[in-house]
């Protein structure tokens, strides 16, 4: 059975979204969405907000997040020729989700506390890269990107900036020449490993699925066995970005290494490409706990 009920990436003003969380609770319902999860970077300050939003517009969710990790393996040239890529992410995020969640749930906060340092890292990252930008001929002041960011500042904030100060023409010229990974106004922040946030995650009642994979440049097999090996629950198979081919490519390793799949949008907003909803998966592929989520309506 398919179903187009899920949608289990995106983002909000909490990190790098465009969009107040009531607002992205609307196009979810617009979208005919029923199960919704909120998974902003290395944050999860949007959770009550969503919870009150979905339920109001009968939408159950699902609490998540996106936590910002480092790579797991090395970027392949060959595959990040066969998909057309230029490049690979200098960082994996997996998406954790908790859909068991409660108020009273005590785990949350003893993950929150490690979650913090991931956020906070944030701040001082962007000083380095206005640092890099100021020697560049850049000058940005932090007060003017701190004024884009409802949450976790992040490289969309500087970009928008960057744009509005005339320096690019466009975001994408933002990322593409100067903040993008490894280009000279870029600065790594440090980050968990995939296996310490898988850990933590389930340590405290939650499932982790690796987002993206098409941004890693890694060969599908080689992936998913990784992921495996690390005891990571799920596959973002069917996310925003991904061709019908490499969508069933996952499905089926997936299955074949007894993991289930996530699906998303990663809707960040109307004008970033991605439309909230509209992904056809198999329902008997998801993760068994999306469906049995106790933050219902």
């Amino acid at each position: 059975m398919w179903t187009q009920d899920f949608d289990l990436h995106s983002h909000s003003t909490h990190s790098d979204g465009i969009h107040e969380v009531e607002e992205v609770a609307q196009k979810m319902m617009d979208s005919n969405v029923k199960y919704w999860a909120l998974t902003d970077h290395d944050t999860i300050s949007g959770w009550d907000e969503a919870r009150e939003s979905a339920k109001s517009r009968g939408i159950h969710f699902i609490p998540g997040v996106e936590i910002t990790c480092s790579p797991g393996l090395d970027a392949d040239e060959k595959e990040l020729k066969r998909m057309e890529r230029e490049g690979a992410s200098k960082s994996w995020h997996l998406l954790a989700y908790f859909p068991h969640h409660k108020d009273s749930n005590k785990g949350i906060e003893r993950f929150e506390k490690w979650l913090k340092p991931l956020q906070e890292s944030r701040l001082p990252r962007m000083v380095k890269m206005l640092e890099k930008l100021e020697k560049l001929g850049m000058p940005i002041s932090l007060e003017k990107v701190l004024e884009k960011a409802g949450g976790s500042i992040g490289r969309p904030h500087l970009a928008e900036v960057m744009v509005e100060e005339g320096y690019v023409e466009s975001k994408n010229e933002a990322f593409e020449v100067w903040i993008g990974d490894g280009m000279p106004g870029h600065y790594v922040q440090p980050k968990p490993s995939i296996e310490e946030a898988t850990k933590i995650v389930h340590s405290v009642g939650g499932f982790v699925s690796l987002a993206h994979p098409l941004y890693y440049g890694v060969n599908p097999e080689k992936l998913v066995q990784y992921c495996h090996s690390k005891g990571v629950d799920s596959i973002e198979a069917f996310h925003g970005s991904h061709p019908d081919s490499y969508r069933f490519e996952l499905w089926k390793l997936a299955d074949k290494n007894g993991m289930s799949i996530t699906c998303g949008s990663d809707f960040h907003g109307s004008n970033h490409g991605h439309r909230p909803g509209y992904a056809v998966v198999p329902f008997n592929g998801l993760n068994a706990d999306l469906g049995s989520s106790s933050n219902g309506i």
